[in-house]
């Protein structure tokens, strides 16, 4: 096998996006555009990818990092512009090269080593991967000749009317042979309506050079789904959604109405879990085996183990262990930490905060910037005051306390361990261990009071 690069392209402005963002960072399923491209040319053995990069170009770098190396097009002019751009990093070197659209986040990995097989068993100068479509009105026709190979491409505009029957169209990605790719990028002209340099343009100069150019057709047209505007981007979220609710079915995984979940491609999920209509679960969540989440949940960035529920509930960068119940209407804020048999009830706020084995929260409570010990019982109601206007304050409580409804525990401030808290108490000073605080007015009851303001009307 030869050796094999990769030039992805990122250049353009996307003006039909009408956004501020530029295109290809565009998110499908949570992540960008060119990112999906990226993942996927990181699975085939590429020993070099070069991302052609133009308007936003530092923002890409940004994103993508030392993934791939960069050249950049500083004025747009056309596709085989933008390719000539890598020829610094890749111009002299033997081998093949794939090019490919960073706004194709839809592209497998399966389809690109398909195509760079189909171009090395022929031992083509370029190969061009093409689908069939039932409207190919628009897009540039392949007419191959009787054996099979590669004629021209025709645009549509320029397509007689037995041409416009054809259905096989060019999808933009391409394998060529390394040398003779830059060598062709040079002979492209730019006598155009658009002044434009087109790759396309390479297939019919090393046609007429006598070289082999032969076409790769994927039975997935969906694949090859180029995003130009919000309509092809919510296309794009829908194929992908579906995607990727199918391989987590086909891993053991229960999801109750795929077309109404929400799971974006990081995220992990084990067999047995099952996912309820409404749920949004996103960035690197993972969740462990036999959970039930939802419906109408919102999972971003967690970590949940075994054998847990999470109903009704939002949750963001947060650990979450085994055996916990969650909901409905709940809260877990970012850097919390829940440990196992936990249960966080209605209305709980979380923010910030250890939660320890075996303790509850199961009303109307927030607790924030606190280390809550185990089997701990918070009532109804409580709250731990953290922020005094300009800084947060730390609350411990320690092992099987039990917290009285309505209680304030005014940070910083210790709970010692076995104490217990008299509902309505205002808690400023530490409790020590196995202590009774109570911190409320007495009851005063005054007798009759209410038939002697009703003689002063």
């Amino acid at each position: 096998m030869s050796n094999r690069y990769a030039v992805i392209l990122a250049a353009g402005q996307g003006t039909r996006m009408k956004s501020k963002l530029y295109k290809v960072l565009h998110p499908v399923c949570g992540k960008p555009m060119v990112q999906h491209v990226v993942d996927q040319i990181s699975r085939l053995n590429i020993q070099k990818t070069v991302t052609i990069i133009g308007h936003g170009a530092e923002k890409v770098k940004v994103e993508l990092g030392g993934q791939t190396e960069y050249a950049l097009q500083e004025s747009q002019l056309g596709t085989a512009h933008a390719v000539m751009q890598a020829e610094e990093i890749l111009g002299d070197k033997d081998g093949v090269t794939i090019v490919v659209c960073g706004d194709t986040p839809l592209i497998r990995a399966e389809t690109m080593e398909a195509l760079f097989k189909q171009h090395e068993e022929v031992a083509a100068k370029a190969t061009i991967l093409t689908a069939k479509m039932e409207d190919p009105t628009g897009y540039g026709r392949i007419i191959r000749n009787e054996n099979g190979l590669v004629e021209k491409i025709v645009e549509h505009k320029d397509a007689t009317d037995a041409e416009r029957k054809i259905n096989e169209i060019n999808t933009g990605t391409y394998c060529f042979d390394n040398s003779a790719l830059f060598a062709a990028l040079k002979k492209v002209s730019n006598e155009n309506v658009q002044g434009e340099y087109y790759l396309p343009d390479v297939i019919e100069i090393l046609k007429n050079q006598g070289e082999v150019v032969t076409a790769y057709q994927t039975d997935a047209f969906e694949e090859t789904l180029g995003v130009n505007d919000r309509i092809a981007l919510a296309e794009a979220e829908r194929i992908m959604r579906t995607r990727i609710n199918k391989n987590h079915m086909r891993n053991g995984v229960t999801i109750i109405d795929p077309a109404n979940t929400y799971i974006e491609a990081d995220v992990q999920i084990g067999q047995d879990t099952i996912i309820y209509p409404g749920s949004m679960i996103k960035g690197t969540t993972v969740i462990g085996s036999d959970c039930q989440i939802g419906p109408n949940t919102e999972i971003e960035a967690c970590e949940i183990g075994n054998e847990t529920v999470v109903h009704q509930s939002v949750a963001h960068n947060s650990t979450i262990g085994s055996h916990v119940k969650i909901g409905p209407f709940a809260h877990i804020r970012p850097d919390s930490s829940i440990s196992d048999e936990v249960k966080i009830g209605n209305f709980v706020e979380l923010k910030k905060a250890v939660f320890g084995k075996g303790s509850k929260a199961s009303h109307l409570s927030y607790i924030g910037d606190a280390e809550v010990g185990n089997n701990v019982n918070i009532g109804c109601g409580s709250i731990t005051v953290n922020y005094d206007g300009k800084h947060k304050f730390l609350t411990k409580i320690e092992d099987d306390v039990f917290v009285g409804c309505n209680s304030n525990l005014i940070a910083p401030v210790t709970i010692g361990k076995g104490s217990y808290i008299a509902a309505g108490s205002t808690i400023t000073d530490d409790v020590p261990t196995e202590a009774l605080s109570v911190a409320r007015a007495r009851q005063v009851n005054k007798e009759n009071y209410v038939n002697k303001l009703n003689l002063k009307k």
